[in-house]
């Protein structure tokens, strides 16, 4: 009790400060303030520090002592990046607990609210959530942002983040720990990213260690992470390392075109022009913000406090406020908040276009052709128009139709071209598989090209089947044409064994509905070979050819290709179904 007792009062807490980095361009959006008590001693650990405030009633006192110690170092803190600090929901519970601390400090610092994230570490439930929402929503109207920790463990569960609608959840280091190879945790993690990318919430996954749990979490789409793969806590503000950097930017671009055909990798700051727009704070004259939109001849302003939009006023609806007998004298010179939409949608500069479309139409009718407002780190960026929207969502259907396969719906050899190009142009483990139906001319020779169709088809719904179900996220299908397929995996060597070996017993168990039972008797069919011989044939079958490891060895897609057909070449001798699985 002692040495606690003397902890709180000479003010023994170090802070050491973790990045948080978007996983998509590798900057460093803020910092996690870690506190740690004296080294070498019981309460070297935040945990045990905060089991013994409660044990004595001191969690007030641990707490803020905390706070004051992560600011200390504010001033260092470049204006664009957030600070997360911990906070314990056991705090507001306390008698001593007041609104306003924190701005004191931060004034004394001369610092703003906006840079804070008050990170909701659950280590005990929360039971009174209308009380707890209170207090939360005080914190949100002086500009700080929510966080919930520890997402996936304890009690931060779907009804805290439900109750809470934070900025940010943190997704336990648990649910991270191998990720990339362990389908259902990718699942889970996915079923986040999916919902944040409707709610607006940022995803941060925590506690990454290795590349590959850092890779999976890119072609998963979150957001953001940290993590000691990333960088370990510091005593100052921190960037990553440059390796990391380089990392980061080449796993985004094999992420790029692996998922180039889906619109789920396709974000709306595509569709920003300039981001450098005029914007308003709610107290402006409403005659003020109208004389500037018909200056420059906008249709739509955002309207923002501390640089965070808060409504959009379209230039249609304030003409209309504005105009008839009494309009102009009612408005004019009201702040501009009276006749705003205070519920505009805004999206974050990540969210695909899809699902910005989707969301649009889903509006009242009244707004339903109202401009977005784009975010980037929670700060205005830009604006898109509807026009825009619509004009990509048309030309994505058309290109799409193009690049794709018109008999299976995969990809074709526009986008594999470009992932085979990605490939072998930044270092990654993966595995590449080249599939192919033996004998399928003969097939079609004898049953004719539309039984030949329907087998092809049947081959494209086995994989997309297989192949999505063991690997949902780190896989790429294309048919290259006719009966040729390529598949990208990303897992472990094992895996890629098993998944070919599936295909082949699955396509071996279904093969009776391709054939006469004459054919399925004999296991064999007479017909003419490629040089007008009649003879007796084997019964199709596939072949699989694959090479796992770093592909980047291979200079050229031309040269991985090679590779390939020359395992290609000594599988089909074999003369029935059959896979080799080289590594490099």
């Amino acid at each position: 009790m002692e040495l606690f007792e003397s902890i709180l009062k000479e003010e023994r807490i170090t802070t050491m400060y973790q990045p948080i980095v978007n996983l998509r361009s590798g900057e460093v959006i803020g910092y996690e303030a870690l506190s740690r008590g004296p080294e070498h001693t019981p309460y070297y650990s935040p945990l045990a520090l905060i089991d013994k405030a409660h044990e004595v009633g001191k969690i007030w006192e641990l707490e803020m002592l905390f706070r004051k110690k992560a600011f200390e170092q504010l001033n260092k803190l470049c204006k664009d990046k957030l600070l997360f600090v911990n906070v314990d929901p056991d705090v507001m519970k306390t008698p001593e607990f007041k609104t306003g601390l924190t701005k004191e400090y931060l004034d004394e610092l001369g610092a703003d609210e906006t840079s804070i994230v008050f990170e909701i570490t659950e280590r005990t439930a929360i039971f009174d959530y209308e009380a707890f929402q209170g207090v939360l929503e005080n914190y949100r109207n002086q500009g700080y942002l929510i966080a919930i920790d520890d997402v996936g463990a304890g009690y931060s569960g779907l009804k805290t983040i439900h109750e809470v609608r934070p900025n940010f959840i943190k997704i336990d280091m648990d649910l991270i720990r191998n990720i990339d190879k362990d389908a259902f945790k990718q699942a889970l993690l996915k079923a986040f990213v999916d919902t944040s990318l409707t709610t607006n919430i940022k995803i941060i996954a925590e506690g990454i260690e290795t590349k590959e749990e850092m890779k999976t979490l890119i072609l998963l789409g979150v957001h953001a992470g940290q993590g000691f793969f990333l960088k370990k806590p510091s005593v100052d503000f921190e960037t990553i390392d440059e390796d990391t950097l380089i990392r980061i930017k080449d796993y985004n671009k094999i992420s790029k075109n692996l998922n180039e055909y889906s619109q789920e990798y396709h974000f709306i700051s595509n569709l920003i022009t300039s981001h450098h727009t005029h914007v308003y704070e709610s107290m402006t004259q409403a005659i003020t913000v109208k004389n500037h939109m018909d200056k420059v001849e906008s249709k739509s302003v955002a309207i923002c406090e501390n640089n965070r939009p808060v409504g959009i006023i379209m230039k249609h609806n304030l003409d209309a406020s504005l105009s008839g007998k009494y309009g102009y004298a009612l408005f004019s010179n009201k702040p501009i908040s009276r006749i705003m939409n205070t519920s505009p949608l805004i999206v974050d500069f990540y969210t695909p276009i899809n699902v910005v479309a989707k969301s649009a139409m889903e509006r009242a009718d009244d707004a339903i052709y109202d401009d977005v407002i784009v975010t980037k780190s929670s700060k205005y960026y830009g604006m898109v128009s509807m026009k825009k929207i619509i004009e990509y969502t048309l030309l994505f259907e058309k290109n799409n139709a193009k690049e794709h396969n018109p008999l299976t719906g995969l990809p074709g050899n526009p986008i594999i071209n470009r992932v085979l190009t990605d490939v072998v142009a930044y270092p990654n483990t993966s595995c590449i598989y080249y599939i192919d139906i033996n004998e399928f001319k003969i097939y079609n020779d004898v049953y004719g090209f539309e039984k030949g169709d329907y087998m092809i088809k049947y081959l494209a719904d086995l994989l997309r089947e297989l192949i999505k179900k063991r690997f949902p996220y780190t896989s790429f299908i294309g048919h290259i044409g006719g009966d040729d397929y390529i598949i990208l995996l990303e897992g472990e060597t094992q895996a890629y064994h098993e998944i070919a070996q599936s295909i082949i017993d699955h396509f071996e168990r279904d093969k009776y509905q391709f054939f006469t039972e004459e054919h399925m008797h004999l296991n064999e069919i007479e017909a003419e070979d490629r040089f007008g011989v009649k003879r007796r044939l084997a019964l199709t079958s596939i072949s699989i050819s694959g090479i796992n490891g770093d592909l980047s060895k291979y200079k050229t897609s031309e040269a991985l290709s090679e590779s390939l057909a020359a395992i290609k070449k000594s599988v089909k001798k074999q003369g029935r179904s059959a896979y080799a699985l080289n590594t490099v």
